[in-house]
C-alpha cells in the first residue's frame, strides 16, 4: 500500500507552525499562493500563541 502525502495546506500549517516556534517572522512566508499561504500563517499564529502560554521555550 502506498503512503499518500500530505495535501499542500496541511504541510504548509505545519511548515508555518515549524516557522513559528523557531522565531521567524510572519514576513518570511516562503509561499505565494494567497490560500496556502494562509494556511502557512494560521500555523505560525498557532506556534507563536502556545510560545506565548509557555508550551515551547
Amino acid at each position: 500500500m502506498k503512503r499518500q502525502k500530505r495535501d499542500k495546506f496541511g504541510r504548509a500549517h505545519a511548515n508555518g507552525y515549524q516557522a513559528g516556534l523557531g522565531g521567524k517572522a510572519k514576513e518570511q512566508c516562503p509561499y505565494q499562493n494567497i490560500e496556502v499561504k494562509s494556511h502557512w500563517l494560521g500555523g505560525w499564529r498557532e506556534a507563536i500563541t502556545d510560545r506565548n502560554m509557555g508550551l515551547f521555550r
